[in-house]
């Protein structure tokens, strides 16, 4: 069995982008250990009564009990908060905020997290791909350090999880259909325009033919979609992706995909990331 440790920038990354990896991997006897970049300070608070907004510190300690409670439901043996505040959205003043994420020593950041990276003597990591998956700071910031990390640790096997463009593109027109046939808000035009020219310009995700994974995560989408709604003060109980019904919920979520770094570009998929340790432990 293998130690696979998954780098996210806050609390909800780990259940929207790899919950289902997660889970999966946890079931099968893998150890599951998940480091967060940041104590998600500045995140919005759309799951919460305009009274209830907190200050920037107790919604920190507000989104970290609600990422322990999305760990256990993931089977995540272990969760480490890196320490820096979050940076907010780019062009957000936080950014420059000394003690965000953002503004952190690349170096520093990367020593952090190969510390636990060699104290769990870990087999494989995951960050994101070069643009942060949609160009947030923190992201950008995951994937930079996630690198040097695995670099200084001696850790070789390397994942970026992303998003495939061209599953969104083909899909995001039956996702809305079958979500107005379900009765869900039927005013997300305007979000779904937005979508569709954030994957036109590049902006979200890689295409396709760069995607060397894609795990097929539908067995583990009733945790995976209750990891999600345990971010309460993020995700409202009504949210519309939580609410989806369940064959466009897996349209949505029942796959994630992975960049595997210093993988040939060959167009070979995998569907499984531990399969490549299985085979060196197997050659060896």
């Amino acid at each position: 069995m293998a130690t696979a440790v998954f780098f996210h920038a806050h609390p909800d990354d780990e259940a929207l982008s790899t919950g289902g990896t997660m889970l999966l991997a946890s079931r099968a006897g893998h150890r599951v250990v998940l480091v967060c970049a940041t104590d998600g300070s500045r995140g919005e608070t759309p799951g919460l009564d305009d009274g209830e907004a907190p200050d920037a510190e107790h919604l920190a300690e507000m989104r970290g009990a609600e990422l322990r409670k999305a760990a256990e439901l993931l089977g995540v043996h272990r969760v480490v908060m890196l320490g820096y505040r979050d940076s907010g959205m780019a062009g957000d003043p936080a950014n420059e905020d000394p003690d965000c994420f953002w503004q952190a020593d690349d170096s520093d950041a990367a020593e952090r997290l190969a510390a636990v990276l060699s104290d769990e003597q870990a087999d494989l990591l995951t960050c994101y791909d070069a643009n942060g998956t949609y160009g947030h700071p923190d992201h950008i910031k995951v994937h930079r350090v996630g690198v040097r990390a695995a670099e200084l640790a001696g850790v070789d096997m390397v994942y970026e999880a992303t998003l495939d463009r061209d599953h969104f593109r083909s899909s995001v027109k039956e996702l809305m259909r079958m979500a107005a046939e379900a009765g869900l808000d039927p005013s997300r035009e305007q979000d779904q325009a937005e979508f569709e020219a954030e994957l036109d310009e590049g902006t979200v995700g890689v295409d396709g033919t760069r995607i060397t994974h894609r795990i097929d995560v539908r067995a583990a989408l009733g945790g995976k979609r209750a990891a999600i709604r345990a971010h309460v003060s993020q995700i409202p109980a009504d949210s519309f992706f939580v609410s989806l019904p369940d064959e466009a919920f897996e349209l949505a979520f029942g796959t994630e995909w992975f960049i595997r770094r210093g993988a040939a570009a060959d167009g070979a998929v995998s569907t499984d990331l531990f399969a490549a340790l299985d085979a060196h432990s197997t050659s060896g």
